[in-house]
């Protein structure tokens, strides 16, 4: 199950990328151009593919190899002082929760009774920071913590 699990959350990596490219070329080309119901429903479906990805993120952090048994089995510092296990103990979840929450303030800025110019910027800034976030902690093949893993 656990192996499954990782290869459904390496797979949606893919699928909120893409979303999250599309939302943000979306909403940096608008410029006074109406916030659709396209626009609308791009910001949906990434929030709710990041909600299941974190979903799957915390089942693997809870009952994995990773995350929680790391923390019972090991002392903090020990943890700190190896980067793998730092990173998936503490750096990956960290960085992808403020990912997550600056996905739906993304997505609540759409919502807002403001000028559609002003929902664009607004959801395009959001959006790209959640962007950032996600790449610097995804484990990479070609960084440390994922040497050894593909990319799906």
């Amino acid at each position: 199950m656990e192996t499954g699990l990782l290869h459904l959350h390496s797979f949606l990596r893919w699928v909120i990328l893409l979303l999250l490219l599309i939302a943000i070329f979306r909403n940096i080309g608008a410029g006074n151009r109406p916030f659709t119901n396209g626009d609308k429903k791009v910001s949906l479906f990434l929030m709710i593919a990041v909600d299941i990805e974190l979903l799957i993120g915390l089942i693997q952090w809870f009952t994995g190899s990773w995350g929680l048994k790391q923390l019972t089995s090991r002392p903090m510092g020990e943890i700190m002082k190896d980067a793998v296990a730092r990173f998936f103990t503490v750096e990956h979840i960290t960085m992808m929760l403020i990912a997550v929450v600056l996905v739906h303030i993304g997505k609540a800025a759409g919502k807002k009774n403001i000028s559609d110019r002003k929902k664009h910027r607004k959801t395009a800034l959001f959006f790209v920071l959640a962007l950032i976030i996600m790449l610097a902690a995804i484990p990479w093949p070609f960084r440390e913590i994922g040497m050894g893993r593909g990319w799906f």
